[in-house]
């Protein structure tokens, strides 16, 4: 049976556990400076994501909390100014069944997709995919026939 941690509710709940405004995800170095391979901290949920996790090759989000860092123009070159967080706000399901997480940046209001890894929290994943449903855009009793 799955039994979340607390930092991964935290995490859910929207919550971070540093203090407001306060961010380290991946250190001011680009990937060719630290290196393909090196871990990083999270930007949101503060924690410590180990390169050797199963699940990817090219980690380019916490797969706790799914946040993100924009860091990149084109994928992998390290060169957008911005370096923002990007907050996951949807999921993409592609023609071949694969998701792929809706990341918006908190700074420029940039979208970019980037695939779920192998270790990415399910759980998390299945909160993102609901979320349309279980908040949806407009007030469901406005809706015509609508009688609940």
């Amino acid at each position: 049976m799955f039994t979340p941690t607390l930092q991964m509710m935290i995490c859910l709940s929207g919550v971070p556990l540093g203090a407001p405004g306060v961010f380290s995800h991946m250190s001011g170095k680009s990937r060719r400076d630290r290196g393909a391979s090196a871990g990083f901290t999270c930007i949101r949920c503060r924690a410590t994501i180990d390169p050797t996790r199963f699940g990817t090759r090219h980690r380019n989000h916490c797969p706790l909390c799914l946040w993100s860092r924009h860091l990149d123009e084109e994928p992998g070159d390290r060169r957008c100014a911005c370096r923002s967080p990007m907050e996951p706000v949807g999921i993409e399901v592609r023609q071949d069944g694969e998701w792929a997480i809706i990341h918006r940046c908190t700074g420029c209001s940039t979208l970019r997709t980037n695939r779920i890894a192998g270790d990415d929290s399910e759980l998390a994943l299945l909160g993102l995919a609901l979320r349309p449903l279980s908040r949806p855009p407009f007030p469901l009793d406005a809706l015509p026939g609508a009688n609940w």
